[in-house]
Order: C-alpha cells, then sequence, then structure tokens
C-alpha cells in the first residue's frame, strides 16, 4: 500500500520527536509528512536533522485545517493518514490500517489516553440526520484513501474546530464509508498541560452552526439540534453555578458567546452553502488557495 502520513504540528518540538520515532519504528515504510505552522521551538531544525521525515512543509497559517491541506497538496500516497503530533502511533497501527482500507474509504481509531488512574479510549460515534448515518471519526488518528479526499476537496478552512467532523457530514453525504478499528489505535498523556482547557464557547457553536447549515441548509431539523446543543449546554452550566464551581457572570457571558457563535455561524453556513451547490460543501477547500506553503524541504 503506498501510504503517507502527514502531522502537522506547531510549537510541539518535543512530543513531535516521539511521534515520529513511533511513526519511524512502526511504519517505516510510510512517506512522512510534517507540516510546520509558525513554530517558535526549533521545530524546524530538529525536523531537517532527521532523516525518517521526507517533507517539511513550512506555513505561516496556525489553522489546523490549513495545516492538513497543505500536506495533502505535497503528500503523493494513494492513502493518506492524518496523526496528531502529541500521539505515537502503536504497534499494530499501520496493519489495523491497510486491513480498514480494503474495505472502506476512510479507517480511523482510538486514541489510548494516559491518565494518573489509569487509561481513557474512544468508542465509534455516529447521528442519524436528513435520513443520513453519519460516522464520525478522529481527526487525530484516521486515514482516508486519495480518491475520498479528493471528491470532498480536503478540509474546510473556515473552521477552527470541528474540521474533522464536517468532513465526517461531506463524506456521508457522498456516500464514503468510514469504518471503526480498535487496533488502529495511537497513545498520547492526558492534555498538553495535563488537564481539561476552556471551552471557547463562540467557537463551538460559530463552527457546529456553520457546517449544519453549510451541509443541509436551515431547515427544522437544524435548528432543533442546535437548539437542543445549547440547552445542554445552558443545564450544565446551572448545574456547575449551583455547585460553585463558575459564577452566574460566568453563565450569562458563555450564554452571549454561544448566541453570537450561532447567529455568525448561520449566516456564514448559509453562504458557503450558496458557495458550493456541489456535493463537495465546500467553498474554502484546497481548490480555494495555493499559497499554503512558505517553503519547502523535499528529502524524497
Amino acid at each position: 500500500m503506498d501510504l503517507s502520513v502527514v502531522v502537522p504540528t506547531l510549537n510541539g518540538r518535543e512530543r513531535l520527536a516521539g511521534c515520529l520515532d513511533a511513526l519511524a519504528e512502526h511504519a517505516s515504510d510510510a512517506e512522512v509528512v510534517v507540516v510546520n505552522g509558525p513554530s517558535s521551538d526549533g521545530t524546524t531544525g530538529m525536523v531537517r536533522e532527521r532523516d525518517d521525515v521526507d517533507l517539511l512543509v513550512e506555513i505561516a497559517d496556525r489553522r489546523l485545517n490549513v495545516a492538513r491541506n497543505a500536506g495533502l497538496d505535497r503528500a503523493s500516497g494513494g492513502v493518506v493518514a492524518f496523526v496528531n503530533h502529541e500521539l505515537a502511533v502503536e504497534p499494530d497501527w499501520q496493519s489495523a490500517l491497510e486491513a480498514g482500507i480494503e474495505t472502506a474509504d476512510v479507517v480511523t481509531g482510538p486514541t489510548h489516553q494516559e491518565l494518573k488512574a489509569g487509561m481513557t479510549t474512544e468508542s465509534v460515534e455516529s447521528t442519524s440526520i436528513k435520513s443520513r448515518t453519519v460516522t464520525y471519526f478522529n481527526g487525530d488518528n484516521t486515514a482516508f484513501t486519495r480518491t475520498a479526499l479528493d471528491a470532498i476537496d480536503g478540509f474546510d478552512e473556515y473552521l477552527r474546530t470541528g474540521g474533522a467532523r464536517d468532513v465526517a457530514h461531506r463524506l456521508a453525504g457522498r456516500d464514503y464509508e468510514v469504518t471503526w478499528r480498535g487496533d488502529m489505535s495511537v497513545r498520547g498523556e492526558y492534555g498538553t498541560d495535563g488537564g481539561v482547557t476552556d471551552t471557547d464557547w463562540r467557537w463551538k457553536y460559530r463552527s457546529l452552526a456553520y457546517r449544519l447549515a453549510k451541509n443541509y441548509g436551515l431547515r427544522p431539523t437544524v435548528v432543533r439540534r442546535l437548539v437542543g446543543h445549547a440547552v445542554r449546554d445552558a443545564g450544565g452550566g446551572l448545574r456547575a453555578v449551583a455547585g460553585g464551581s463558575i459564577e452566574p457572570s460566568q453563565w450569562f457571558g458563555n450564554g452571549r458567546d454561544v448566541l453570537a457563535g450561532l447567529a455568525v455561524g448561520l449566516k456564514d453556513g448559509v453562504q458557503a452553502r450558496w458557495r458550493d451547490r456541489t456535493p463537495a460543501r465546500n467553498p474554502n477547500g484546497r481548490a480555494d488557495r495555493t499559497d499554503r506553503a512558505v517553503s519547502v524541504y523535499d528529502w524524497r
């Protein structure tokens, strides 16, 4: 199998080294493409000193989906995998990937997170909307056939979060199959700072509203889903207020961010749906720009 592995990174020099070490050990015949955002921690020098990286693509944009598309632009494999720079592939990762991609267009697997109390992992997640079954995938550990990625024009660079979920909806709209394999696993520690980061409520709901409006339009199903998400999060916030973990003023502030995100996301999603009325539903994809790379080091 002709496999390329794209590893986007930003100021993660030490963990990137561990990720590349694991790829060299468990996927040594794969083409490795590192896409480095505007890092300031010596990432470029570290990668250039290695002999197990085939391409280093330097970009000036911090957005993950831009990095993913920049790697896809340069990768040569018929199958392209994306791995988070903070994660390490496990011994059976490549064999599981190869087995999965034989029967599906996309294959994904779990992230084993090491906690103080043990280890946690994910399981497969899917939903149904507009008579469409959407199987979500782990954006930090997934592989696509080149055909599937080309059909949806890669990742939507409008999104700062939720890019993988958007791709899942668009793949379902094109009837591409996503399969889950528990043995296609990667391993990492619990968060980059040892804990849970604060939620950016504005961008969470902006992303959610955008991708639903873009992929399905302003239909009652979309509105119900958005309202349902907001009500559940509001309820969780009220319980946090009652428990004393957040102040009422913070809960009201979060609510304002949710409403602002919904308004902007719905507007931009409707505009995006109008701009790209093809099944790809990606007006901000790979074809939209050609200047992602600032410099490229190609050792192939």
